[in-house]
This record gives structure tokens, C-alpha cells and sequence, in this order.
């Protein structure tokens, strides 16, 4: 009796696991060998599409029947051996070379002119039918994607909720995809620190794993947590109907770490208050901090040619506790402010719904020349790279422009924005002066627009409004009889608000506010 091998095969893991496909075709193929007196040596089975070349099983086959370990092979059907024309000119060789070539579901000499045309036409049949299927299924896949269905596996973070359903945020491993990005975007961690951080928190892959480095920076850079689909092979880029798990300033500030516009926190020996924030007045790098003698802190530019620019660590502070004392205000003006805010919270409506038709009619826009650009695209005028890169960057404003519209009702008012700033510029002195290390450090980064060492001293430019209160207080003092009650309270209001006198203005025209007309105590002069 001759010997032969026997090869099965199914197209996926699933088939072989939860189908009966593979243990028919045995069946088959034993009662095959049966009736023809044939001797199955060994058994190869394979779990993998025949659509594309490289089933090491199916190499392994051919290379014993090369080797002439056997007198042939039986496989169940053409289509079972090779749906692709290179594996099936790999065969075709063989059976050239007089390898007996069996299969038990077709009744196909291969030795004879008509039966190789017939087999051969089979083969192309089956390479046709593969080429066919897979345009059905790349025409479904982007019909899925035009819908906003993401029809691929959920990133982490998402749950799939079945076949032309939207992924959903998943409701244990979403937020801490989204606390990922916050941190990360803070500036204050590396990639290394953050895995690290995460797991700990519960961020697991698959199978409970550790996120991998290229996981994370796939997380890190994926626009589907905004809302958007993109296909990294096409470079095209789908709005998605899934809910959005972070907003895209959160993303902006998060590819802002990534490209290397903040720096990232690396692990610090000395970790000194100032570290990090203050700039040389000449070339414009950070200030090194150093210990003398085991508690004296000094801040030095390194850079040959800068000259000696070197701080004292008490000189900054002073700086500091002087420049934040200005931000204090005479209860009197407070009061006027706080009256005034009263009185114009009315209006915070008003401005509300004009900020939301303001939004409506920008994403309108957006929308259309969306659609205009693909007119263009249509018309030939751009190519496809080209309208692929602006598509991208219009969706991206068309998001940012959601979130702003989505938010609006959070967003705090113009009232909410008076006394925010008014609370912070009250309480930033104490505050500082009885903060630990850290809370100065924030105190420092939530004013401080500019810090400079210029020499041996310190040069510092607090955020507006607070820059333009401590210049206000100067003015004060400057001109102690130019103005009353009501012209400084307007001052401050504008000031506070971040807006003009004559918007301001425009405001007491509309509520007619009830100032109080309480006389005033003589200012003392500032130092």
C-alpha cells in the first residue's frame, strides 16, 4: 500500500475550535484512502486562511512530499489546499514531478490534460472567490465607517457591544484611560512613571496584562477617544458615533507632551520650589538650582557668556510674598465688585445663548466646507493625500467645536469668571505665605506668566488680571484724586473680567447697577 499524507484545514481558530468542519473532513478523507488502498502517514492541520501564502503547516507538507518521504498527499477539496494561485503553482510543480495528488470530495485526474484544465479552473475560481470576498468585506468594513461604527476591536477603555452597535465606555477601564491622558498631559510624568502609576490605579490590557510601552503610546495618540475614526493604512479619517471619553483640548495638550513642547517629569535628586521656572533674562534657559553648604539654595545660568546671573532662593521668595501682597484688595472695592456681580448675573443668560448660536453657526461652517471639500475632491481639484489632511483637521475643529458647545452649560460665566479671579487674588498672598513647597510651587504656576534672573535679581510678570491689578494699585496710589468710588470699582470689574472699560460700560448701561455710596477711606500708599 502506498503511504500519503492528509491535510485539513479551516479558514480560523473559531471554525477549528467550535466547528465540525475539520473532523468531516477526516471522515472524509480516511474513507478516501480506505477505498483506494492508501496509507495516511501523517496528519497536517491547519487553522488559517488559504487566501494568503506562508500556512506553515501546508510549507511543511510540501517540503516532505519534496523530500519524497511519501508517495502523495489527499486533501479534501481544491479549495481546502490553496485559495491563492502561488500556493497552487507550488502544488501544480509537484504533481509535475509525478507527487500523487488526491482529492477525496472531487473525482479529478490530474494526470491527464482535461483533468489538470478542470482542477486549474477551480483554483482560479477559488482565487477569484477570495478576491471577490474580500472587496464585500473592505466594502462593508468602510460602509460601517461612513455609518461612525467602528467595526474592529474596542481600544481599551471601550466594550464592544455587538455587531452595528457603537462601542460604549467601559465603565472600570474608561476613567482610567482618561485619568492616563490627564497625568500625562500635566507634564509631570514619563512614559515609564505612567505605566507604572496606571497599573497600580487598575489600567490592565488583555488577559489582565500590563499595557506594553507601544500600547500606551497607541493610547496616548489614538483619536477614537475624541470621537473620531482613524484607519492608519488609508490615512482616512470617520466621525464616530461612539461617545467621546476626553475632549479634544485634553488630546491637543496631550500631543503637546508627546511632540516635546513641555517638559516631562524625569525623577530629581533636589526637588527645590523653584525648579524648573525660572528663566535666564539673557538667553532665556532655565536657572540650575545648587545647595551651599548643605541650606543654601542659589538658581545659576550655565551657558557661557550669560554673565553672572544667580538667584537666592529667599531673594525669589521675598519677590514673591511682595509682588502677591499688591493682589490685595480694600474690602470697600471688594464689596463694590461683589454688588456689582449681583447685579449683572442676569445678563450671564443672555451672553449664554448668544455664545451657543455663536457655536452653532461655526460648526454649520465647518459642516459645509466639509462637504464642499469633497465636491472638490470629486471635481479632481486636490488629490487624495491632500483632502485626507484636511479632512483630518477639519474634523478635529468640528470636535473642538462639540466640546465647547456640549460644555457651554458648564462653563463658568462672566460673574462666575469676576469672582473666581477675585477670591484667587484675595487669598493668593496667604495662601503662599502659609503654603508647604508644593502648594507655592502651584501658587507660582496658577499666577506667574514670567519668571526671570536678571543678575542677582528676580523679574516677575503674574498672569493677567492679576499683572494688571498689582498695575492698577500703583496707579492708585499714583493719582490718589483723579477717580471715585464708582470709576475704580468699574476699573476693577474690567480688570477682573479680562474685558475692556468700555464693555464694562456697556454693561452698567444695561443693569444699572446699585453701587453703594459709602465714603471712602484714604489709600494708603503701596511700597
Amino acid at each position: 500500500m502506498k503511504t500519503v499524507y492528509a491535510y485539513v484545514r479551516v479558514s480560523t481558530q473559531k471554525q477549528g475550535v467550535l466547528g465540525s468542519s475539520l473532523q468531516e473532513q477526516r471522515e472524509a478523507i480516511a474513507r478516501f484512502a480506505a477505498n483506494n488502498s492508501l496509507t495516511i502517514a501523517e496528519w497536517f492541520e491547519e487553522r488559517e486562511t488559504a487566501a494568503k501564502g506562508g500556512r506553515p503547516k501546508f510549507r511543511e507538507m510540501l517540503q516532505g512530499l519534496e523530500a519524497g518521504k511519501v508517495s502523495g498527499v489527499v486533501i479534501h477539496k481544491i479549495d481546502r489546499s490553496a485559495r491563492n494561485l502561488r500556493d497552487w503553482a507550488d502544488l501544480g510543480d509537484l504533481i509535475d514531478r509525478g507527487v500523487e495528488v488526491h482529492f477525496a470530495h472531487e473525482s479529478v485526474d490530474l494526470h491527464s490534460r482535461g483533468g489538470r484544465l478542470s482542477a486549474d479552473i477551480q483554483a482560479v475560481v477559488a482565487a477569484d472567490f477570495i478576491r471577490n470576498l474580500r472587496q464585500e468585506v473592505v466594502k462593508g468594513i468602510y460602509g460601517r465607517l461612513k455609518q461612525g461604527l467602528y467595526p474592529f476591536e474596542a481600544p481599551i477603555g471601550y466594550r464592544n457591544m455587538g455587531k452595528g452597535k457603537p462601542k460604549e465606555i467601559d465603565p472600570i477601564q474608561g476613567p482610567l484611560v482618561r485619568q492616563a491622558f490627564e497625568l500625562y498631559a500635566s507634564g509631570e510624568y514619563n512614559f515609564d512613571q505612567l505605566r507604572a502609576e496606571m497599573h497600580r490605579r487598575g489600567l490592565r490590557g488583555w488577559f489582565g496584562c500590563t499595557i506594553s510601552m507601544n500600547t500606551f503610546t497607541g493610547i496616548l495618540n489614538n483619536p477614537f477617544y475624541i470621537g473620531l475614526i482613524h484607519i492608519k493604512r488609508t490615512r482616512q479619517n470617520f466621525v464616530g458615533v461612539h461617545q467621546p471619553l476626553i475632549s479634544k483640548v485634553l488630546f491637543d495638550r496631550t500631543q503637546a507632551v508627546l511632540r516635546g513642547n513641555r517638559p516631562l517629569a524625569s525623577g530629581y535628586k533636589n526637588d527645590f520650589r523653584f525648579r524648573r521656572m525660572i528663566r535666564c533674562g539673557g538667553c532665556g534657559t532655565h536657572l540650575i538650582g545648587e545647595r551651599h553648604k548643605g541650606r543654601y539654595i542659589y538658581y545659576r545660568c550655565h551657558k557661557p557668556g550669560c554673565g553672572p546671573v544667580c538667584l537666592n532662593e529667599q531673594a525669589v521668595e521675598d519677590a514673591f510674598v511682595g509682588i502677591l501682597g499688591h493682589l490685595r484688595l480694600e474690602p470697600g472695592d471688594v464689596q463694590d465688585v461683589r454688588d456689582i456681580v449681583d447685579d449683572i448675573r442676569g445678563i450671564d443668560v443672555e451672553a449664554s445663548k448668544e455664545r451657543a448660536s455663536s457655536l452653532d453657526l461655526q460648526i454649520a461652517k465647518c459642516e459645509d466646507r466639509l462637504s464642499r471639500l469633497t465636491d472638490v475632491l470629486i471635481d479632481g481639484a486636490i488629490d487624495k493625500d491632500a483632502y485626507e489632511t484636511k479632512k483630518a483637521e477639519l474634523l478635529r475643529e468640528r470636535r473642538g467645536l462639540l466640546d465647547d458647545r456640549e460644555n457651554l452649560g458648564r462653563e463658568p460665566s462672566f460673574s462666575d469668571t469676576i469672582l473666581k479671579n477675585l477670591e484667587l487674588a484675595e487669598t493668593a498672598y496667604l495662601r503662599y505665605k502659609n503654603g508647604i513647597d508644593a502648594e507655592k510651587r502651584d501658587m507660582v504656576l496658577e499666577v506667574t506668566s514670567n519668571l526671570e534672573g536678571r543678575a542677582n535679581k528676580p523679574a516677575i510678570t503674574l498672569k493677567s488680571p492679576f499683572q494688571e491689578i498689582v498695575n492698577w494699585q500703583f496707579s492708585k496710589t499714583g493719582a490718589p484724586y483723579r477717580d471715585d468710588f464708582r470709576t475704580r470699582s468699574m476699573e476693577l470689574l474690567a480688570i477682573l473680567a479680562g474685558t475692556s472699560n468700555k464693555e464694562i460700560s456697556a454693561f452698567m448701561r444695561k443693569i444699572k447697577p446699585k453701587i453703594r455710596h459709602s465714603p471712602r477711606r484714604a489709600k494708603e500708599p503701596l511700597t
